[in-house]
């Protein structure tokens, strides 16, 4: 999918964010090989987490999805820096999505679509990936969703 990630995105009229900085000791994508790995992103906007607390709560499965999305956005500008450009991501290999819910809650797989569905649209047939969807009591900042990319780069 070599040089074609960035004429997609603009296809689908989505601006790339800027790379999320740290909030503690990590850094937002590392390179190991041909495969470039994100720390977990969460569905930061301009520096800001849009909603915070608990799916099933404190907010409604459709809008964790929608943060979900975000999460994957965040994530592709992580890996695309990472690498030295946008086009160097040529296949989605693994998401694993972190959703903090109440206990009776177990629609996290519906939310981490947000994700997924993203990176299919975005990267085509390369965009199909394995995945974990995960329930937790709680993440970082009290963010709802927390979503981490493996991506192969040339």
């Amino acid at each position: 999918m070599s040089a074609v990630v960035s004429v997609r995105l603009a296809e689908l009229g989505i601006e790339l964010p800027p790379v999320v900085p740290p909030v503690a000791a990590y850094i937002p994508a590392t390179v190991h090989g041909d495969l470039v790995y994100t720390s977990g992103q969460l569905p930061m906007i301009a520096g800001a987490l849009p909603a915070t607390g608990k799916v099933g709560a404190d907010v409604d499965a459709a809008d964790a999805k929608a943060l979900a999305r975000q999460c994957a956005l965040n994530a592709i500008a992580a890996a695309a820096d990472a690498v030295g450009g946008l086009d160097r991501l040529t296949r989605v290999v693994k998401v694993t999505g972190f959703v903090a819910s109440v206990p009776e809650f177990t629609g996290q797989p519906g939310v981490v679509n947000g994700a997924s569905e993203l990176l299919g649209e975005v990267f085509g047939d390369a965009g199909r990936h394995a995945r974990s969807a995960v329930g937790v009591p709680v993440l970082p900042l009290d963010s709802p969703v927390e979503v981490e990319v493996v991506f192969a780069f040339a």
